[in-house]
């Protein structure tokens, strides 16, 4: 029965990403890139096939679902789609080999945005605009956007969902889990429109407003050139790029919250205070190196910001070579990667509050040796702090460090140096997808064997699902539940 329900809700997933591929699909029939058009009719017929009779059939059923279930249906849903993702890539021959077009994809959805593609303008448009909407589509979630539009999931919609988002805690906008997922990519498509008609203003065509705008709310880093945003030579796209990759780093549940004029949530609230906080002493120490050496106020404060937040978000856009920064700038960088941005953004990483947590909880430890009879908590939010939360924060992060240091070996096994190898850790289970040194290169990660793109495709996957939800089945617990 429950092998039924995980069958029927995969089809109905798979069958929505396959709807979204008949975009790209009529643009490849539009500029007459044949190969493409090929490439997504076969990639998107087999779900599609398989999802009307299912939903035909149980459109006014709900689903029901137990927790362990929904754990199981999104990493299914999850590796499923980014195979999917990636038929049009390879069917189509502009990535030969299928381990390549997966791992393309897998960069796509989790928002990672490490790239195998040697030379991006030469790929067809078509496929640059169904690459960034991966990003587009995985930055929200496909989880969250299923249950926007399919009501049948019902209550178990909250927990699909919880096992999808970023951080710590799922928070609720309103009482049902629909109307929440609804309210999340409504100001999600509307901070993207927005973003896209600045771009334009900025001297962008609407192809390359659309991709920057796509992978900059879903703090992807794809781009339709090779050397990204600095190929446009524009202090306006920048500004407007550092403005967006800060938001979409940011809590859109207080953004939500400070459209509707709550303004007192963003006060109280720990990790906004951290956020911002992390961004101005990062920007300030890399503006500072910069001035140094000889660069202008402007230009210094422009650049770092963008590469710091760059970074800090998991954007992964890039402006300068940041590989020639003196040592303290790209310290500040290297630190970054293991911050990320906040929960409940489309940020990766280990995210903000879960520093704040284990800060705030190291200060307790020390009182503690001051006072061995004294009661000591932490307070998130002006709150006190639940102990579950501190010892789930303390779990992840040990869990995220460990694999972290799985994939350097895994990337060291193909003789890449040892600190490249775990920047390319780092950048793929954070999904940041910059780093420093060689792992910058798209070459380098082309030049990779298939086993370890692979190994990195799951990595990826897992640090997009918060760890949690990629591991739980090497446990034995759960299959004896």
């Amino acid at each position: 029965m429950k092998q039924g329900v995980i069958f029927r809700l995969l089809s109905l997933l798979l069958g929505i990403i396959g709807l979204t591929m008949i975009i790209p699909l009529i643009m490849a029939a539009f500029y007459g890139e044949m190969a493409m058009v090929r490439g997504f009719v076969m990639a998107l017929s087999g779900p599609l096939i398989i999802a009307l009779p299912v939903l035909i059939s149980t459109r006014k059923s709900p689903f029901r679902l137990s927790p362990a279930g929904g754990l199981l249906l999104v990493f299914f849903v999850w590796v499923f789609t980014c195979l999917m993702g990636g038929l049009p890539f390879f069917i189509s021959g502009y990535i030969p080999r299928f381990s390549d077009a997966v791992f393309e994809s897998v960069s796509g959805f989790t928002t990672t945005g490490a790239t195998i593609l040697l030379d991006v303008e030469a790929m067809p448009r078509s496929l640059l605009f169904w690459r960034a909407m991966t990003h587009w589509l995985g930055g929200m979630g496909i989880v969250v956007l299923t249950v926007a539009l399919l009501p049948l999931l019902g209550a178990g919609g909250f927990q699909l969902v919880k096992a999808e988002a970023p951080g710590p805690e799922t928070e609720k906008l309103t009482p049902k889990i629909t109307a929440t997922a609804k309210i999340l990519w409504l100001l999600y498509i509307s901070l993207t429109g927005i973003q896209t008609l600045l771009l334009m203003a900025g001297g962008m065509d609407w192809f390359d407003a659309v991709i920057h705008a796509f992978s900059t709310l879903a703090t992807g880093g794809f781009s339709s050139r090779n050397n990204s945003i600095a190929a446009y030579h524009s202090p306006w796209i920048d500004w407007v790029c550092i403005i967006f990759m800060a938001l979409a780093g940011f809590n859109f549940s207080l953004i939500w919250g400070l459209l509707r004029g709550k303004y007192q949530d963003l006060m109280k609230d720990s990790e906004a205070k951290a956020y911002g906080g992390i961004i101005l002493v990062s920007t300030g120490i890399v503006t500072l190196v910069l001035c140094t050496g000889g660069d202008s106020l402007e230009q210094s404060l422009r650049c770092a910001f963008f590469q710091v937040l760059s970074i800090l978000t998991t954007t992964g856009f890039t402006l300068t070579d940041q590989n020639c920064w003196p040592p303290l700038a790209q310290g500040v960088l290297f630190f970054l990667m293991f911050v990320g941005g906040c929960s409940g953004s489309t940020a990766g990483g280990i995210k903000v509050i879960r520093h704040v947590v284990l800060f705030k909880q190291a200060g307790n430890e020390m009182k503690k040796l001051l006072y061995p009879k004294g009661i000591c908590t932490i307070r998130l939010n002006k709150m006190v702090g639940r102990k579950d939360v501190v010892y789930g924060v303390a779990g992840f992060v040990f869990l995220y460090m460990a694999l972290m240091f799985a994939a350097t070996f895994l990337v060291s096994a193909a003789n890449m140096d040892l600190f490249s190898a775990l920047n390319v850790g780092a950048l793929t289970l954070g999904n940041i997808g910059l780093g420093l040194g060689a792992s910058s290169s798209a070459s380098v990660l082309y030049g990779l064997p298939a086993y370890v793109k692979w190994g990195l495709s799951f990595i990826m996957i897992a640090g997009r699902l918060e760890l949690w939800t990629a591991l739980v089945f090497f446990s034995r617990d759960y299959w004896q539940r």
